[in-house]
């Protein structure tokens, strides 16, 4: 593979081994070339913890977090968890923020999903001041602080990213922290999304990738994968914004109808093919190129282990076993 990327990601914590047992992992990881672990919060671990571990094991590897959600922590809650990472891993730990989905915050935590632009821009705006160890006693649009102040201020600040879908939050991003984080998107798009950040901020893209030649195997899988995220009401008006909505319309009438085999069935294999990487480790290499060619500047790859081994997979892709 041709230079990428000053920067090259993987997703952490690895399936199929328990955290306490992932140490010599990690470290292989940073020893095949990556120069970045990123976390997320969704369904298995909280966001902090894999990364926490790793501060520990393997001390010269950037930690990052892609994403935790801006609703389902208070203001002084959320700030001592940065605070507390930047501390664990001083000038190597980003901290990515977003607005999640109603699903995860509404759904699964029981909180309203109000106003989602507006508290993740407040959150972002009252850690920018947390984070500088003085007091903050301000009321925000969508929260309030009275007094708090860091106890333990991070010797260095984190950067703090914005994870973005549609234009107003990409340009939420690019003016008001240090860059977005963005997903579930073609090499393509990317051309479309990047502007809106700006000039000069970093862009972290999660990269589904799957290097396996079996393609219909992976176009099976990944449609499951599809079925679930594309439904979800922000990435269906994100993929409406990108222009896919009428490959995708079959699909999100029948999901709508409450036909989940019928909407499975109506996604063409060209969407699956745009949004998750596969092929050879070569190919894979060469489409992830291509993302960073149009201006993803932090790749960081999320393995789709259909019909695969995983860890096989990340080794296959690693930048020391480039060409």
């Amino acid at each position: 593979m041709s230079d990428t990327s000053a920067r090259f990601g993987i997703t952490i914590p690895f399936s199929g081994k328990p955290l306490a047992e992932q140490k010599d992992l990690l470290l292989e990881c940073r020893d095949l070339g990556y120069t970045d672990l990123w976390s997320s919060e969704a369904d298995g671990t909280d966001a902090f913890t894999p990364l926490a571990l790793a501060a520990a094991w393997v001390p010269d590897v950037r930690l990052g977090c892609a994403i935790v959600p801006a609703f389902t922590r208070g203001p002084a809650l959320m700030a001592q968890s940065v605070a507390a990472m930047a501390e664990a891993a001083p000038g190597r730990f980003a901290f990515g923020i977003g607005t999640s989905s109603d699903v995860i915050v509404e759904r699964w935590n029981g909180i309203p999903f109000e106003e989602p632009y507006k508290r993740t821009r407040d959150m972002v705006r009252f850690l920018k001041q947390a984070m500088t160890g003085e007091k903050v006693d301000q009321q925000f649009d969508t929260i309030q602080s009275r007094g708090f102040k860091l106890g333990r201020k991070p010797p260095v600040t984190p950067e703090i990213l914005v994870a973005a879908l549609r234009p107003g939050m990409l340009r939420l991003a690019g003016r008001e922290s240090d860059g977005a984080i963005i997903n579930w998107l073609s090499a393509d798009d990317v051309k479309q999304v990047a502007p809106e950040v700006g000039e000069g901020k970093e862009i972290v893209a999660r990269i589904f990738v799957c290097p396996s030649e079996d393609a219909e195997t992976v176009r099976n899988f990944g449609k499951f994968a599809i079925n679930s995220y594309l439904n979800v009401p922000v990435y269906a008006a994100f993929h409406e914004w990108l222009g896919r909505g009428p490959k995708l319309e079959a699909m999100w009438a029948a999901w709508k109808g409450g036909d989940r085999k019928g909407a499975l069935a109506a996604i063409p294999d060209e969407v699956v093919d745009d949004l998750i990487v596969h092929g050879s480790p070569a190919q894979c290499r060469e489409k992830i190129q291509r993302y960073v060619d149009n201006g993803v500047t932090t790749p960081v790859l999320a393995i789709m282990p259909f019909g695969i081994d995983a860890i096989a997979a990340i080794r296959s892709l690693a930048p020391a076993n480039a060409a």
